[in-house]
């Protein structure tokens, strides 16, 4: 390069990327002062670099030697390892954090999340295993080391130790997006031919807390869109998620503001989006990994069919009422009402079949404080 150039590190990027611009479907080459190439198997390796080599002699452009190394099985790159079987967390790197001492106040839990947050891309659900101690650096709270941020503290570290190996992506092959969102964070996956290419998640903002769930679950595949976009734009991309609406988002007529605004960031993009089940099914699931014991210890009715198939019954209780019920009978004014309807006193009060006291068909609920607040927190919060 010529000596005081201006911005020469772009400079020499753009130079690369416009004598290799042909050849970038073929193979991966990496350049920053020195070269990677990346193939999947000797013989590809072998003309990858004859290739290259060849390419820079015909530019007149000259690699230093002594920072040359060929035929390596994995190399060390920018803080990961880049091998045939894909790219993985440099051991190297991750020793750090596994000798990191528990944080005793709020500058060491930025410090350690910061290390940590580098390597996010191979953890599932980074900020849902980290949310104990994120909360920790909000203002106005005080510093407290919880069994639950020592827990999510040695989860951390344990995911990094045994890390998946994440494969290289391929332009012009379709990828798969995995999205999901609840009231704690977002998270999705980002997957091409079966394999995971990256993990990403993040906790919810305080305003997206308010959003309803079809704003929530959208918002998932645009924070995937948006931190894979290097990947994803230009491609096909199909995504997944478990929120049966968004199926039809395209052709959806009323849509507000917030919506509309991501419906334009969308329409950069050639996807399609599809409903994925998922954990939809929870009783079916449930019931599937129950053992016979485990099935009769919930009280569930077990019968054989004709086709000898077993089938597994099992009926739900509100569980309000039999509370209710309990404590009315250690009430002494409700205890004195349902003597009187024992006793065929006429009286606007009766006992239900299912032994519950009523005053005309109303359930009667005793003077417990407890019991009340329980009752209009669910009428009122759920």
């Amino acid at each position: 390069m010529p000596f005081r150039l201006t911005n020469t590190p772009a400079v020499f990027m753009d130079l690369m990327n416009r004598i290799f611009r042909q050849y970038l479907d073929r193979f991966v080459v990496v350049f920053i002062d020195d070269i990677l190439v990346y193939s999947r198997d000797e013989i590809e390796h072998a003309e990858h670099l004859k290739l290259v080599l060849q390419i820079l002699l015909d530019k007149q452009l000259y690699a230093k030697f002594s920072k040359c190394e060929f035929w390596l099985r994995e190399v060390s790159f920018l803080g990961h390892v880049v091998s045939a079987s894909g790219i993985r967390v440099d051991p190297s790197k991750i020793s750090a954090i596994l000798d990191w001492k528990p944080p005793r106040n709020v500058t060491e839990v930025w410090s350690f999340l910061g290390l940590a947050g580098y390597y996010r891309r191979f953890v599932k659900g980074f900020s849902m295993i980290a949310s104990p101690m994120t909360k920790l650096l909000q203002k106005d709270v005080k510093f407290e080391w919880s069994g639950k941020c020592q827990k999510s503290f040695d989860q951390l570290k344990t995911y990094l130790t045994e890390a998946p190996v994440l494969v290289q992506p391929k332009s012009g092959k379709d990828f798969v997006i995995y999205s999901d969102a609840s009231l704690l964070g977002l998270g999705c996956v980002l997957m091409q031919e079966g394999r995971v290419v990256a993990y990403a998640s993040r906790q919810l903002k305080p305003h997206e807390k308010n959003y309803p769930t079809h704003d929530l679950e959208l918002a998932a595949i645009i924070f995937a869109l948006k931190i894979w976009r290097h990947y994803l734009f230009g491609e096909r991309c199909h995504v997944y998620s478990d929120h049966k609406s968004l199926k039809y988002l395209m052709t959806q007529r009323d849509l507000n503001l917030r919506q509309k605004r991501w419906l334009e960031l969308l329409k950069d993009y050639e996807l399609v989006i599809d409903y994925h089940p998922g954990k939809a099914n929870v009783v079916a699931d449930a019931l599937s990994h129950k053992s016979l014991f485990t099935l009769r210890a919930m009280n569930v009715h077990l019968s054989v069919s004709s086709d000898n198939m077993l089938v597994a019954e099992l009926k739900a209780k509100p569980l309000w009422i039999h509370q209710i019920r309990e404590s009315q009978k250690v009430d002494d004014d409700l205890v004195a009402k349902r003597a009187e309807c024992a006793s065929n006193v006429e009286s606007e009060f009766q006992i239900d079949d299912k032994d519950c006291l009523r005053f005309k068909s109303r359930l009667c609920v005793p003077r417990n404080s407890e019991l009340i607040s329980m009752i209009l927190s669910e009428a009122h919060s759920s």
